[in-house]
């Protein structure tokens, strides 16, 4: 069997397990739907917005990706381990195929999910009043982001699922992993309004990077939130150093993915 072929046999295994019926892919869209629809409305009536041209409901929907990737990369993670417990990985092992496939598979799933799920956000966003001013060029600036913040997560998802031996400490985990950097991040209000310690700290992380690209692809914010990790300086430049930075973290936590992965399954 060739690579393209065996690649595409476990990608449509795992889509069958992990998204074969319409609840296991809404399920984790509604939290973020709650966010769009009216939580950012909310918190634009009450705040006033963010004093400036940019729409607050955009701002929140795009920051929400921030939040529905992670969660979908995690739940993703969680049906290895229950693949490795009860399933057919060890069947699968046995294949003469490389090991690093499984993981692949595993992650051409995860982004499909994810992407449909961003689809439908932006979908509820928009019919919630969002005013969203996307060009060419940006919206391939998000599609940049997006899938490379979505790599790097289902990189530390599989990563975790592989050095974790029971579900209950995979849940225990997912929180810090998944939601927690979104506080810092940048997803309800810009970076600088941290404290000097935590804006510093907000600065390192991969989702302050992909979600100021995503705002400078979708919102016409003329590179603000960029402004805000690198200072001044040219907005395309710094979107091309933010992807750089997310596409680092993506590849070395794919990288380690495999290899974690590969490891315990020999062990």
């Amino acid at each position: 069997m060739s690579t393209a072929a065996a690649l595409q046999t476990l990608s449509a295994r795992r889509l069958a397990l992990t998204a074969r019926t319409p609840r296991q892919i809404l399920v984790p869209l509604l939290t973020p739907i709650m966010f769009a629809l009216v939580i950012a409305p909310a918190l634009k009536e009450a705040l006033g917005g963010l004093g400036s041209h940019i729409d607050y409901t955009a701002f929140v929907a795009v920051g929400t990706v921030g939040l529905l990737v992670p969660l979908t990369a995690m739940f993703a993670g969680l049906s290895v381990i229950v693949d490795r417990d009860s399933g057919a990985q060890r069947e699968l092992l046995a294949a003469p195929i490389p090991r690093g496939l499984l993981v692949i598979g595993n992650l051409v799933v995860a982004l499909g999910v994810a992407a449909l799920q961003v689809i439908v956000l932006f979908a509820f966003a928009i019919v919630r009043g969002a005013d969203f001013h996307p060009t060419a060029g940006g919206i391939v600036w998000f599609i940049a982001a997006s899938i490379l913040f979505a790599v790097f997560m289902y990189g530390m998802a599989e990563t975790l699922a592989a050095r974790v031996p029971k579900q209950e400490e995979y849940i225990g985990a997912t929180p810090a992993i998944a939601i927690l950097p979104w506080f810092f991040a940048g997803a309800l209000f810009p970076i600088g309004a941290l404290p000097g310690a935590l804006t510093a700290f907000a600065k390192v992380l991969p989702l302050t990077h992909a979600l100021a690209v995503m705002r400078y692809g979708l919102l016409g914010d003329h590179g603000d939130n960029l402004h805000a990790i690198w200072g001044s300086g040219s907005a395309t430049a710094q979107a091309a150093l933010s992807v750089g930075v997310v596409a680092l973290f993506a590849v070395a936590l794919i990288a380690i993915s495999i290899r974690v992965f590969s490891r315990s399954a020999a062990a």
